[in-house]
């Protein structure tokens, strides 16, 4: 039997340089059934015309304007037609058989609807890369962490999370769904714009039921901070902004009550602690974000989410408190978390 047609689309904004150096390896992947597509978020670089120059057998799509990650990425991939859809970061240097193992895994499962390999870092190729690591989970308060990496703390790859797992939420920066299943929730927000967006959208598929899952087989390294830094304000009230958004539409109204009061509070200690260290942009973009979300849940521009099965898949959700853990506790990494 012929393998599932894969095609993997690279959104990109702006990035030649990342182009240059990361496309080779993208397009030197091993895999037989595969088209490779840049779908083009209407750039101001010469980025098409270097993928026409030297990269003609890959695929433009062209947006006519910046929608952002969630909505760049719904449009091109309405021109799309391929089994899985895998998303790609144009910072992303890939191994040659990088895709194999991750189909296989969601190919011995029809439950299996999202996956993503192991992620580390392109500077500190030792090390796991901070968006993604060896896989996303939430705790009870809805704070995304992963295996490899909780808050500023990365590990190194030691081959402790070489196991192929169940998770909460796939990266974006390298993410496998199955194209009916992409269809099925309607990809991904656009009220998101970036950042977050991919926890929704495995937060929906698995309130069907379906699973998502970790590929310890497979490993791509990233860069991270591509098209914002992790210091840059505008990342800050995006992340702030988007976690509310996330609770929102996924979350029984009723829990809203008891943790947004929460969620503000730790908030503002972070403001504070911002303030403190004298990043007074990211300190006001988190009131900003403050702001945002009480206007956005007034004008009820973001809303529950009734698409749920009977039976939600919640594996994933860590029944504890990360904050505490990591702060107070002092419990750093994923293995010493509370069982």
């Amino acid at each position: 039997m012929a393998s599932p047609s894969v095609a993997i689309v690279i959104l990109n904004w702006n990035g030649q340089k990342f182009l240059e150096a990361y496309l080779p390896s993208v397009f030197n992947s091993s895999y037989e059934n595969l088209q490779i597509i840049v779908g083009d978020n209407c750039s101001t670089d010469n980025s098409v015309a270097y993928l026409a120059d030297n990269f003609p057998l890959v695929k433009v799509i062209k947006n006519d304007a910046n929608y952002g990650f969630a909505e760049g990425y719904n449009r091109v991939l309405a021109q799309v037609e391929a089994d899985y859809y895998i998303l790609l970061n144009s910072d992303v240097e890939v191994h040659h058989n990088w895709i194999k193992p991750v189909i296989e895994l969601m190919e011995s499962d029809e439950q299996i609807a999202i996956a993503q390999p192991k992620i580390k870092s392109l500077i500190n190729r030792d090390e796991f890369e901070y968006a993604g690591a060896a896989g996303g989970f939430l705790d009870v308060l809805m704070y995304p962490f992963c295996r490899g990496r909780i808050f500023d703390t990365v590990e190194q790859d030691l081959n402790q999370y070489n196991d192929n797992c169940e998770i909460f939420w796939a990266s974006g920066c390298a993410l496998f769904i199955k194209s009916k299943i992409w269809k099925r929730v309607g990809g991904l927000d656009a009220n998101f714009f970036a950042h977050m967006e991919e926890i929704d959208l495995c937060w929906r598929v698995k309130n069907l039921g379906y699973k998502v899952m970790y590929c310890a087989n497979s490993v791509v390294w990233h860069v991270g901070g591509g098209t914002l830094s992790i210091e840059n304000p505008h990342k800050t009230f995006l992340n702030f902004r988007n976690n509310y958004y996330l609770i929102r539409k996924n979350l029984r109204p009723w829990r809203l009550l008891y943790i947004i009061p929460i969620r503000f509070s730790l908030d503002f200690l972070a403001l504070l602690k911002f303030a403190f260290a004298g990043k007074f942009g990211n300190a006001a973009a988190v009131s900003k974000a403050h702001r945002n979300v009480l206007l956005s849940f007034f004008g009820n521009k973001v809303k529950f989410n009734k698409d749920v099965s009977k039976s939600p898949n919640t594996k994933g959700l860590y029944p504890n408190s990360i904050v505490f853990d990591y702060f107070l506790l002092g419990n750093k990494t994923f293995n010493k978390l509370r069982k």
